[in-house]
């Protein structure tokens, strides 16, 4: 199966040529062609994943391009961590496909959408299975391309099209970032093959400030993809587009790239330790802050979509405390419940037609599929005993503890209690109290909706027994496999921080509880009109704000600039040069009369003068 495993992404693909070219006749036929595609990627994924728990590491690649005596290749690769993640991305693909035939229903470009959707699974696809960094950071790029198109699907709406912008804009700054490291790679190892490349760094082949350059690079990369400070501004931007949208960006695909980068590189960033400091500094801070936000939003999903911010910023610090095991097995348990929380909440959106979560309430009993799945979403996330979030938040805790960062564990255990108190805050608005915002009739989503959502309730409990210490760390030891480059296996901390994770969520919920469940407590110290603190949080910390007045500003500055430069000088230099030889051939034309008599004339005017030139100057012309 491994030997054909780059059949995968093709799948997708085919679905995307069939929808661009028959989309139109197919209408909304056209979903079942995305469906029956994604769904081949994913039995495949599955067969290649079981292959892979029993066989080695399979890699085939040719040769591409033959450049003097650099040789380019391209291929694929299956591992242990693309396995997986083949796995993940064409399991939440599947599931979104299928979920958008109940959600797109009556859309007019229904068969665009799915068109877009194969092309970005296509993308990620293809992304995880590059056995190289050049063909990774060409599907990298194609990513960016596919989220530009979902996330401005509604090109309509001013909000939409400015996302879309965005979006794209800002994971490019974070592209030049990851272009450069890659090129300074090639620089000094001669080779785009991570295997080339790691052999390099075990060697000394690459000094130890050329890697901590490049290793920081690469992440600058993986901080444009994953929203990571300061470039996720775009991120809770992308929910103008349609929900499943966001659940597939938000969940397993383009925010995981990142995370999934910095993971397959991690033997570089492991060669550093200030390049592992820089990855769990930014993703500790990135989790509180972005918990912090997600504390006073009011739609639903700019709520999950700074929750996925935080979580990100969580595998990264797991990453950077030399973690990998705990960051990619919480990349996997995410992937799971976020999907889930997006899902719910578009069934809620379209039961409901609003996003706002202060027009809700009151749902539990009417969407008897939705809520329940929507209370196992958010009891995964906010780290409850027993269930997936709770093993990974614990195995990144840990992490952090053990890698000898004290103040970046305090600051993750901070924001696992915010995490539980802003997703029981939604939970309570949503679906407790009383009904608000004039909801009328209030339907469940039909089964092509609430289907996908049970499948990944199903996986948002049970994902995460493959690595416990109770129940044996299965994926720890299989991911690594014997590679000291990668870490520990499981990593056995101190039983207390269990415990403290444990408060610290209940804490959480229970607070929550307090103050949207019972109502016991006022809600005014968040939410009072007064209140400088909530102005700080609802406005995102005004960082948009600041980049309109800095960066946008400098920005068009210099474009304007530049500007009056090629209008005012460079064209009209070119224009004055060119409007005076037109009129000195003008001028000259005019003598062009055609008379004879006057050609004499003139050529006599001349000899006279010329004439008494010469006898001026005594017959010497100097």
């Amino acid at each position: 199966m491994m030997e054909n495993a780059w059949l995968i992404p093709l799948f997708p693909l085919v679905s995307f040529v069939i929808l661009l070219l028959f989309g139109k006749r197919l209408k909304e036929a056209g979903a079942y062609v995305g469906i029956l595609m994604t769904l081949a990627s994913l039995v495949y994924s599955i067969l290649v994943l079981f292959e892979r728990f029993s066989e080695p590491t399979f890699i085939k690649t040719f040769e591409w391009l033959q450049i003097g005596d650099v040789s380019l290749t391209a291929g694929f690769e299956v591992n242990q961590l693309n396995a997986l993640m083949l796995f993940i991305v064409s399991l939440v693909s599947f599931l979104v496909h299928t979920y958008s035939k109940g959600y797109m229903h009556g859309d007019e470009r229904f068969g665009v959408f799915y068109a877009y959707l194969g092309l970005f699974t296509f993308a990620m696809l293809g992304l995880v299975i590059s056995p190289n960094l050049l063909q990774t950071y060409m599907f990298w790029e194609l990513v960016g391309l596919g989220s530009f198109l979902l996330i401005g699907f509604y090109f309509y709406k001013d909000e939409a099209k400015a996302a879309a912008k965005k979006a794209f804009i800002m994971t490019r700054i974070g592209d030049v970032g990851l272009f450069i490291g890659m090129i300074l790679l090639f620089w000094k190892t001669g080779s785009f093959e991570y295997s080339k490349i790691f052999a390099s760094v075990e060697a000394g082949g690459i000094s130890q400030t050329m890697i901590t350059l490049t290793a920081i690079l690469i992440f600058i990369g993986a901080i444009g993809k994953s929203g990571q400070f300061p470039l996720h501004t775009w991120l809770p931007d992308a929910m103008e587009g349609p929900t499943p949208v966001s659940a597939l960006i938000h969940a397993a695909t383009m925010v995981a790239a990142g995370v999934y980068l910095v993971a397959t590189m991690f033997p570089l960033f492991a060669a550093s330790e200030t390049a592992l400091l820089t990855v769990a500094t930014i993703g500790g801070f990135t989790a509180i802050f972005a918990a912090s936000i997600g504390l006073v939003q009011t739609d639903i999903k700019r709520v999950l979509a700074y929750s996925t911010v935080s979580q990100l910023g969580y595998m990264m610090l797991a990453l950077g405390s030399a973690g990998y095991v705990a960051g990619v097995f919480h990349l996997m348990t995410h992937a799971f419940f976020k999907a889930l929380l997006f899902l719910a909440a578009g069934s809620v959106i379209h039961a409901v037609h609003t996003q706002n979560i202060e027009e809700m309430g009151g749902l539990w009993k009417k969407l008897k599929w939705t809520a329940p799945l929507f209370l196992i979403g958010t009891l995964a996330i906010s780290g409850v005993p027993l269930l997936s979030g709770f093993f990974s938040k614990d195995e990144i805790l840990v992490a952090a503890w053990e890698g000898g960062h004290p103040i970046l564990f305090v600051l993750a255990l901070i924001a696992a209690f915010m995490t539980a108190f802003y997703m029981f805050r939604l939970f309570f608005m949503v679906f407790t109290g009383e009904a608000r915002g004039g909801q009328k009739t209030v339907h469940e989503s039909p089964s092509s909706m609430t289907l996908p959502m049970l499948v990944l309730g199903v996986l948002a409990v049970i994902s995460g027994y493959v690595n416990t210490p109770w129940f044996g760390s299965f994926l720890g030891d299989w991911l690594v496999d014997g590679n000291e480059a990668l870490g520990h296996a499981h990593m056995e901390g101190p039983v207390w921080i269990m415990i403290a994770a444990t408060v610290v969520s209940l804490a959480g919920i229970y607070l929550a509880w307090l103050i949207y469940g019972k109502k016991s407590l006022s809600r005014n110290w968040l939410s009072g009109s007064g209140d400088m603190l909530h102005s700080i949080l609802y406005n995102k910390y005004y960082v948009d704000e600041f980049y309109q007045m800095t960066v946008v500003a400098v920005t068009k500055g210099i474009s304007y600039f530049l500007r009056f430069i090629d209008v005012f000088l460079v064209e009209g230099i070119v224009k004055g040069v060119a409007g005076f030889v037109q009129g000195l051939g003008a001028t000259g034309s005019k003598l062009q009369t055609g008379q004879v008599q006057t050609y004499v004339a003139v050529a006599f005017v001349g000899l006279a003068i010329l004439s008494v030139i010469f006898a001026l100057t005594g017959g010497y012309l100097q």
